[in-house]
């Protein structure tokens, strides 16, 4: 099985430049040491690995590449997966620290490697020597599509630039967006020839490492060259100092370059299929039994010896670590801080075994909409979700169930009033969003009916029930003043180490991150498959087209306990849609999402409706540039001694998030813009 790590050194030798002296410093290690033996080579690569923007627990969408990982979160960058008290819980816009200078030194490494190897050819064998070369024109392709998708055409920096050097050879301008695709294309394909189909150490590419971010980067290209076109005006333009079309793709060619990354994706996804190199993880499964399913999916993302497993960034206690736990477990578990990642109800709604309104909402009262009919009332918060798929369970906490060992109770409120209980609000719309539980007459009124509570501890209100009291919130929140309690009613589980016996704190996690695994190049394949489809065109490689994606979503909706499809996939928006949906679910909270929505072009108002993977109406939850997500909230009554269900928009922290047109290319880093007399900045900045 070839799965890859990668475990990166604790030091590093440091690569330095130094004056043509007749005899070198005694400290400085140069090419004859680096580029002619196995352990040199380890550690160039260590080096450029170092650099390599891979999007694991250190990386932060509002930060961009800073490698600290403080406050660790997955899904709060304005996709709808969960929601965050701080201020990095925003629509992904732009990073702090932009993906700009790190790329060029990372490029230089690489083009170093690719111009300077040749000359030491003789001291490795010939397959070796090839993997070497493989390495820079991965770590290459992997730059040039990192910067691609951030900022649409760049500058082709494809040879080694020394230092000095004059104007005309080292202010290059940017290339057109299609241009810069086309050379990822070439990078990855040049890699994929010279890769071996196992890797040489730990942490290190291989050809199927190779195929599998090819398939993700050309579906994103061709979703950027398709949709691009149905953003009102078209979204491209050119630079003002160039004349080059910096974003966007031309009006006779988009359509063209589509099809061909499409495809370039579906052959790519495929010999990875066919290679059997990987598989689904599938250890703990069992047909028709959603607890063995359940945890199957918890070990999956623990499990460093998956079969699923195609590209694993590894952590080590106590050298190399990271805070995820610290940061995002529930409530009680806090250390320092908790909470980080609340999915919402929303998320929720893109999963099987739920009773919906007709408008395909959960439901949660006897009537048509949630303002009718009287709440469902239920034994158990973890009654409501009896019935979800074992997939959701496994990636969310859900109200009553356990983690560590214990139960983690989330509560928002306490309601004494009479049974049956009508709906709390009138008006569950985005315009009466900031209507809170704490401003309705239930609780403001004497004798009041709804207890709530502020903070947990002395912030708790309390109610007599059965002769014992009972805290308003549940141990866990959610508190209406305090923003570490549970968000929205729901906790992420995916990749919080739940071992009882594990002592959260900064620095203290060490679980790895899966980079790239099997269910996204089947995902890929699907995606591609349906893109062509819906142009007429053929598949590369003579296969059936739909029933490619439709063995591909099967394969992973039975893993996840879900219900497999009917028929087969049709090659139509329908089509196109469950294979959105699926992965929209099958990938959340590991990075993937946010660029997804992004390639879709269904983030600003106009496509906002295919912002689910599906048609959702998008007016329910947005108001032009802005739009929030809703919590999933629990209600204990105590005449019944049961639990009710409210579906409302987020009311602890009132989060907002905003997305325009403009916002599908980050801005150039403006200092970069204003020394150079050759690069643009984006034409609708």
């Amino acid at each position: 099985m070839k799965r890859i790590y990668i475990l990166f050194l604790i030091s590093l030798l440091t690569i330095s430049a130094c004056a043509d002296l007749d005899i070198p410093p005694p400290n400085v290690v140069g090419d004859e040491t680096l580029l002619t033996s196995e352990s040199g080579m380890k550690v160039y690569l260590a080096r450029m690995y170092s650099r390599m923007p891979f999007e694991d627990f250190k990386y932060m969408p509002q930060w961009g590449f800073e490698y600290n990982g403080w406050l660790n979160a997955l899904g709060i960058a304005g996709t709808g997966e969960a929601l965050n008290r701080d201020g990095i819980c925003a629509a992904f816009t732009g990073e702090r620290t932009p993906y700009w200078g790190q790329a060029f030194t990372l490029l230089r490494d690489a083009n170093y490697l690719i111009e300077t190897l040749p000359e030491y050819q003789s001291s490795f064998p010939s397959v070796t020597y090839n993997h070497y070369l493989g390495e820079a024109y991965f770590a290459r392709a992997m730059v040039f599509a990192a910067m691609a998708r951030r900022f649409g055409g760049v500058p082709l920096v494809t040879k080694l630039i020394e230092y000095p050097a004059d104007a005309a050879e080292a202010d290059i301008p940017r290339a057109t967006e299609e241009e810069t695709w086309d050379q990822v294309l070439a990078d990855f394909d040049q890699a994929i020839d010279l890769l071996q189909p196992t890797s040489q150490e730990r942490g290190y590419a291989n050809k199927y490492v190779a195929l599998s971010f090819k398939s993700e980067a050309m579906l994103y290209a061709g979703s950027v060259a398709k949709y691009n076109e149905t953003v009102p005006g078209r979204l491209t333009g050119f630079g003002l100092k160039t004349g080059v079309r910096v974003i966007g793709f031309d009006e006779g060619s988009w359509q063209t370059a589509s099809i061909r990354y499409f495809r370039e994706a579906y052959a790519a996804a495929q010999e990875v299929i066919n290679s059997g190199a990987y598989s689904l993880y599938m250890n703990k499964w069992v047909e028709g039994d959603p607890e063995a399913q359940y945890q199957n999916m918890v070990d999956m993302f623990s499990d460093l010896s998956s079969s699923e497993n195609i590209y694993v960034k590894e952590y080590v206690y106590p050298t190399v670590t990271h805070g995820y736990d610290a940061y995002s477990a529930p409530f009680i578990f806090k250390a320092p801080l908790a909470s980080g990642v609340c999915p919402t109800a929303d998320f929720v709604e893109l999963f099987d075994g739920f009773d919906r309104y007709p408008n395909g909402t959960l439901k949660v009262t006897t009537g048509n909409s949630n303002t009718e009919g009287d709440y469902l009332m239920y034994d158990s918060p973890m009654d409501f979700f009896s019935n979800a798929e074992p997939r959701l369970r496994a990636y969310v906490i859900f109200p009553g169930d356990v983690f560590k060992g214990k139960e983690i109770e989330i509560r928002a409120g306490v309601y004494t009033g009479s049974e049956p209980v009508e709906p709390l609000f009138n008006d569950y719309s985005f315009a009466a969003a900031e209507t809170r539980y704490q401003q309705l007459s239930e609780y403001t009124q004497s004798p009041k009916s709804l207890f709530l509570s502020s903070r947990e501890g002395n912030g708790q209100e309390t109610v007599n029930y059965n002769g014992a009291e009972m805290t308003a919130a549940g141990a866990n929140g959610p508190f209406y003043d305090n923003g570490e309690g549970c968000l929205t009613g729901l906790y992420g589980r995916k990749w919080l180490n739940d071992d009882p016996s594990f002592d959260a704190g900064e620095g203290r996690s060490d679980q790895h991150f899966i980079l790239m695994r099997y269910a996204e190049v089947l995902l890929n394949a699907a995606e591609a498959a349906v893109e062509l489809s819906l142009t007429g065109e053929v598949a590369p490689d003579g296969s059936d087209l739909m029933l490619t994606a439709t063995s591909a979503v099967n394969q992973i909706r039975r893993r996840a306990g879900a219900t497999l499809l009917a028929g087969n996939i049709t090659p139509d928006i329908t089509g196109r849609n469950i294979v959105r949906r699926e992965r929209r679910k099958e990938l959340a909270l590991e990075h993937k999402t946010k660029w997804d929505v992004r390639r879709w072009r269904v983030q600003h108002y106009e496509g906002r409706d295919g912002f689910w993977g599906e048609t959702r109406d998008a007016d329910q939850f947005s108001n032009n540039s802005r739009y929030r997500f809703r919590g999933l909230y629990p209600f204990f009554s105590t005449e019944s001694g049961q639990y009710f269900f409210d579906a409302r928009f987020q009311w602890v922290s009132l989060k907002t998030f905003e997305y325009n047109v403009v916002d599908y290319y980050f801005a150039i880093p403006g200092n970069e813009v204003a020394k150079s007399s050759m690069i643009d900045q984006q034409p609708n900045r």
